[in-house]
Formats: structure tokens, C-alpha cells, sequence
């Protein structure tokens, strides 16, 4: 298991949501998405694409993952009023073993807490 993981729960229906595209990104000067992958049918992301060091070792700094809601709402035929989200955390000096980002979703709000 990568040192960081996601899911997403769609509190509207109670259920996972399943496909949604999430990045994970570096943020330094030019923030580039360094792994991404789609949420599978339990709302997770165990497993990033991507070649890079997340996926074996954390280095302190700020990170963001990007969660890609609009299409998912497009999808169930249902509107949005945030087409992404961002959660933007920090990783001190001396990283934890694993951080989780849970993302508690509908379609006119959020919120999010340090996973387990």
C-alpha cells in the first residue's frame, strides 16, 4: 500500500463514489500531478499510476489531492456546485508510516479529517 491513499463517500446516497479521478500532487513552484488514479467500486485509491518516489517514500512538504467531482455528478444525472475538490495537507519533517485523505462528498458541500 502507498504511504498515501484516498476514498471518497457520497453522503448524499450513503454509497462509495466509484471512478472519480484523483491526482496527487507535489506543491512546490511549478506543482506538478506527480501520480493519479481513478477511485475504485469501494471509493478508494489503494493503488497509484504513476512513476515517482510517493508511491514508496514520503519527503516533508505540502501535498494536494485533487478530487475530480463534476463528471461523477454528470454521470448520476445530478448537479454540482464544486466540479473539484482540493485538500491541501502538510507532512512534517519526521513522515508518518501512512496518511489517509478521506473526502466526505455531496453535491453543495464537504469535509474532510486525517484518515487512519
Amino acid at each position: 500500500m502507498p504511504p498515501i491513499t484516498c476514498h471518497i463517500l457520497d453522503t448524499t446516497t450513503g454509497r462509495p463514489a466509484a471512478n472519480v479521478l484523483c491526482e496527487l500532487s507535489y506543491l512546490t513552484e511549478s506543482n506538478e500531478t506527480i501520480v493519479k488514479a481513478l477511485t475504485n467500486s469501494d471509493g478508494r485509491v489503494t493503488n497509484w499510476e504513476g512513476n515517482h518516489w510517493v508511491t514508496e517514500e514520503l519527503k516533508p512538504g505540502t501535498y494536494r489531492v485533487k478530487f475530480h467531482t463534476f463528471d461523477y455528478f454528470q454521470k448520476m444525472d445530478r448537479e454540482t456546485f464544486f466540479p473539484f475538490v482540493d485538500i491541501v495537507f502538510q507532512i512534517g519533517e519526521v513522515p508518518d508510516n501512512h496518511y489517509h485523505i478521506p473526502l466526505l462528498l455531496s453535491n453543495y458541500g464537504y469535509s474532510t479529517y486525517r484518515g487512519s
